[in-house]
């Protein structure tokens, strides 16, 4: 297994428990209460809720700031990536493609969105030709270094640059293809209301992804 899909599928499987940790029933605590009779009385109460997903203030890829409030009133189909990637990244989107493809005319209902994890080569530029490769409706999503290192912390997105050093007897590579990035790759869906719903590990269909999505329209 080539060492990119190794460290993704490491990674994925790590936001994968994290966020199943994040989805593990809600904490139960004891609440001690003062009976009218004098007597003292528990009773369990429910707290805390999953927290994946947040807003966020990106640039599309036409060049058009857009904030997570724009897409209020759809679901959100969110996958992280980015445009190097040789294998991984495409397979996901393809999936993607294929589950919009498979809900038919309820698919209209779902915003995919592919932000990236590498903004220093993805320019809305370079996005607008990548996600056009997938599916017309398939929202491109770039900005600083800051602005994606915090959409990924609200999603609980690992993404790291890795330098790759030119084999021997090859020629030095150019600056701007000298480096992978190792990245967990997780699809997100979110509510009309930015509310997060489930996630996709890799490895699922188009089949099973629309039918999961199906249940929540």
């Amino acid at each position: 297994m080539p060492r990119q899909r190794l460290v993704i599928l490491i990674a994925a499987l790590v936001v994968a428990a994290v966020i199943g940790l994040a989805l593990a029933p809600k904490v139960d605590r004891l609440v001690s209460r003062q009976a009218p009779d004098g007597e003292a009385s528990t009773s369990v109460q429910t707290v805390g809720k999953p927290q994946v997903g947040g807003p966020f203030m990106l640039v599309d890829q036409t060049g058009k700031t857009v904030t997570d409030q724009d897409y209020r009133g759809k679901y959100m189909l969110i996958y992280f990536g980015f445009t190097f990637c040789p294998d991984v990244c495409p397979t996901e989107l393809q999936v993607m493609a294929g589950a919009l493809e498979k809900l038919g005319p309820k698919g209209a209902k779902v915003q995919p969105i592919f932000v990236t994890v590498d903004p220093e080569r993805d320019t809305p530029q370079v996005l607008a030709g990548y996600v056009k490769q997938f599916d017309p409706r398939l929202i491109g999503l770039t900005g600083t270094p800051e602005q994606i290192a915090a959409v990924a912390k609200v999603y609980r997105v690992f993404y790291e640059k890795v330098k790759e050093e030119p084999a021997a007897g090859e020629a030095a590579k150019d600056a701007a293809k000298d480096y992978t990035m190792d990245h967990s790759s997780v699809a997100y869906l979110m509510g009309p209301n930015g509310e997060f719903l489930t996630f996709f590990p890799p490895g699922v269909s188009p089949d099973q992804m629309a039918d999961k999505i199906a249940s929540f329209l």
